[in-house]
This record gives C-alpha cells, structure tokens and sequence, in this order.
C-alpha cells in the first residue's frame, strides 16, 4: 500500500504520538505482547537513551496504549485494552511497515506544527 496514510491511521498519530521514537516504542511493545520491557531494553532497541526512553514509555502509559506492570525498577508491557485498539495498531503497524517515508513525514509535520503552535501561545504582542 502506498500513497495516502489511512485516515484512520492518521488520527490516531495526531491524537497520540509526539515523535518517531514514540511509535516505534509503541509498535515494539505491540508487536511482542508476551515480552515485559525495562527501560534500558527498550533504549536500546529504539536508539535512544535510557531518560528519553523513560519519558517515552510514561507518555504511553499515560495514554493508556501501554500499561506500567512494574514500578521499581519499571517494567512496560502491552496488555489490549479492546479489540478495536488492537485493530487500530494493527492498522498503524502496517501502516509503518509500508508507508515508513510518509508516515515519519506526517510524524515531523505535526510536531513542527505543535511546536508552532506553543509558542505562538507564548509570543508577546507589541504595545503598539
């Protein structure tokens, strides 16, 4: 499948995923249900360092697309909370395996876009 990401698909990033390592952390954990992950397995996985991953993984549990099995030292796994979420990342994983280049385009798009935004939040208006 090529062209247009699934709307579906797209929702979904916009909603949930701050950045291309949020999603592969995700699909990670998704795609390999019966595996407990620490923070520094999935750092390593994911090519980042163990803070980041940290955040990372709090991001998702957050919300709720992961969930925390283990507080000390933490320990993330994913448990399906519907059918339809797992549907929904089976979509997405999909979607990453075929369509990487616009999915990661679509990822940066938004995150260039809501970092715009916050500071237009923040912008000081002349005294004119």
């Amino acid at each position: 499948m090529t062209g247009a990401i699934d709307p579906e698909v797209e929702r979904f990033i916009l909603d949930s995923i701050d950045t291309v390592p949020h999603l592969e952390a995700l699909l990670l954990i998704f795609q390999s249900p019966a595996i407990v992950w620490t923070v520094a397995e999935l750092a390593a996985r994911i090519y980042v360092n163990e803070k980041h991953a940290s955040g990372i993984l709090e991001d998702l549990a957050r919300r709720s697309l992961i969930a925390r099995v283990e507080q000390s030292p933490a320990k993330y796994q994913y448990i399906a909370r519907s059918d339809a979420q797992t549907q929904l990342l089976q979509k997405v994983a999909q979607s990453y395996r075929t369509q990487l280049v616009q999915v990661t385009r679509f990822i940066h798009s938004n995150a260039s876009a809501s970092v715009r935004d916050f500071a237009r939040a923040f912008r000081l208006k002349d005294n004119d």
